[in-house]
């Protein structure tokens, strides 16, 4: 494979963009590589291979399939209200759980309709409610015809979003205070409006000092960084290793000891991580609890989940440190539904944030009774995750605020769904294909990463120059350090193979890591990849021996 045509200064100009950014311009290039060629006849043969997203290529259909026979019979319900040419009314509430059975026995052959049966008697029974409210909220709300009410979310979508947190992100082992839900339009929403009312409600400054648990999800990067926030920012590296060459992407204990400084307000956390894509261990865990209970009681931990459900037993810290913790949780990967944009932020009703809103100087508190006085006589009292609402919407707007309904009732069939056998099947299945394809990337790549059972394979962060160190020894590695930008593999896959990835030093991970998504293509394009990058690892060993360097 022969070198980049790139010079190592326009290598070093691109290596300052997000990894995002410099997604595009790998598939630029990988386009360009595609195309007709001087003197020859046809164009290449060789496909585009994106790993550089992480949007899954599998989509859940048996929740989605229920939403549209829901669909279907809440048109029936509005067209017996009012009935006229392409004109309806709104649901009724009363007799709507007879309804439904009719429906279903005069409907046995519509696609879901099975499936929205078993979730809705799910419901009623595992969370007692009444059937004419609970069949009329999913009704009514699925055909869109109000506004949020309550604005934060809907009462039986809450709880049953609130069933599906406790059981997939809590180890079905929640805590004993009630977890509150602000439905969002997807994690990245909610991590907007953490940051805002943060930032609104005193409990963050510019300037403060914050912890990001690094590699991170690169947004965790950028958004300190805006002249918004400039928060001063300690990373806490996940750099242990195996054995020589072989990373472990866990914490090092010292490395989480940083979060003792009690000049650090927050903290943000994606678990299991992206790009590592483990979940944190027992003993890091146990560290945090005991850094909360004993130096930094009234640390705030932003907890991103998403990955969560790839894991066996996989245990939040929200679950661990409820009062401590904001957790954000999106449905997006697990159900193939990045496009619904549907997400939550948790927060336990006992928690140390309004403790602390309770506790601010006069002055503040009587700014933020100003700001929220139109929404109460007694604003002082209103939460934080009612705060989160209201905010979201300006304060002024917050009679409009909350997720749309039909959005809300697609977030309750995929949290119903799951708790179904078939709903715990799919989980198996889409863990099995992300396992698969990791196997066949590392057989291609011939590459070897440690094992652990907190692996949730979403994604993979392949350290190159470790690997480099692994098969060849440290002089190959620092030849490759001292000839190339760590960046030049991708824009050699890119340019001579079509391959895209990113590059893991964007996501503050080690800078001659790569980024692999393992979500969304086929299986035997993993295959592919590994293989292109072996080839890479071959002629980089080549030139090594060629320049006399080599011992």
């Amino acid at each position: 494979m022969p070198k980049t045509t790139f010079t190592r200064e326009e290598i070093q100009s691109f290596a300052q963009l997000s990894p995002f950014e410099l997604k595009d311009k790998f598939i630029q290039i990988a386009q360009a590589a595609q195309a007709d060629k001087p003197g020859q006849k046809e164009k290449s043969s060789t496909q585009m291979l994106n790993a550089g997203r992480g949007n899954p290529n599998w989509i859940a259909t048996g929740p989605r399939e229920a939403f549209y026979a829901l669909g279907y019979f809440a048109l029936s319900e509005s067209r017996r209200v009012w009935t006229a040419d392409n004109l309806g009314g709104m649901p009724e509430k009363k007799g709507s759980g007879e309804r439904f059975d009719t429906y279903v026995r005069q409907h046995p052959d519509l696609p879901g309709i099975e499936l929205l049966e078993k979730c809705i008697a799910y419901a009623v029974e595992r969370f007692g409610f009444d059937r004419d409210d609970f069949i009329h909220e999913l009704t009514d709300s699925s055909v869109g015809d109000n506004y949020p009410v309550p604005d934060r979310m809907l009462v039986h979508a809450e709880k049953i979003v609130r069933g599906y947190v406790g059981d997939e992100m809590f180890d079905k082992k929640p805590p004993q205070d009630n977890l509150s839900l602000f439905a969002t339009e997807g994690g990245t929403a909610a991590m907007c409006y953490i940051f805002d009312s943060l930032m609104k409600n005193g409990i963050l400054h510019k300037g403060d000092k914050i912890a990001l648990m690094t590699p991170v999800f690169t947004p965790y990067l950028e958004i300190p960084e805006l002249d918004t926030y400039e928060f001063e920012v300690v990373h806490v590296k996940a750099s242990l290793f195996t054995e020589t060459g072989v990373r472990e992407w866990r914490y090092p204990t010292e490395e989480v000891a940083k979060l003792e400084d009690p000049a650090i307000k927050l903290v943000c956390v994606v678990n299991p991580s992206n790009p590592p894509s483990l979940a944190l261990s027992e003993r890091v865990g146990n560290q945090i609890k005991d850094i909360v209970a004993t130096k930094n009681p009234n640390l705030l931990f932003v907890t991103d989940d998403v990955y969560g459900t790839f894991v066996e037993g996989f245990r939040s810290l929200a679950a661990d440190i409820p009062r401590n913790c904001l957790l954000v949780y999106s449905f997006s990967k697990h159900y193939g539904c990045t496009g619904w944009r549907l997400g939550v932020i948790g927060l336990h009703d006992d928690n140390v944030i309004d403790e602390m809103i309770a506790g601010l100087p006069q002055a503040d508190k009587d700014r933020l009774n100003k700001r929220y006085g139109t929404l109460t006589l007694e604003p002082e009292k209103i939460r934080f995750i009612d705060r989160l609402v209201a905010d979201s919407r300006q304060v002024a707007l917050n009679h409009t605020a909350g997720l749309s309904l039909p959005q809300q009732v697609m977030m309750t069939m995929f949290s119903l769904f799951d708790m179904l056998d078939e709903g715990q099947a799919y989980k198996g299945k889409i863990r099995a294909i992300v396992r698969q394809r990791l196997d066949l990337l590392l057989e291609g790549a011939q590459m070897k990463i440690a094992d652990d059972p907190k692996r949730a394979g979403y994604y993979i962060e392949l350290d190159l120059l470790a690997e480099a160190e692994r098969v060849h020894g440290k002089d190959f590695a620092a030849f490759l350090e001292k000839t190339y930008e760590p960046v030049d593999p991708l824009f050699r896959l890119a340019e001579q193979t079509s391959v895209v990835l990113l590059n893991g030093g964007g996501f503050d991970g080690p800078q001659w890591s790569v980024r692999v998504s393992l979500a969304n293509l086929d299986d035997l394009d993993y295959l592919k990849i590994g293989h292109h990058l072996r080839e890479i690892f071959m002629d980089y060993a080549e030139e090594w021996k060629a320049s006399g360097t080599a011992s």
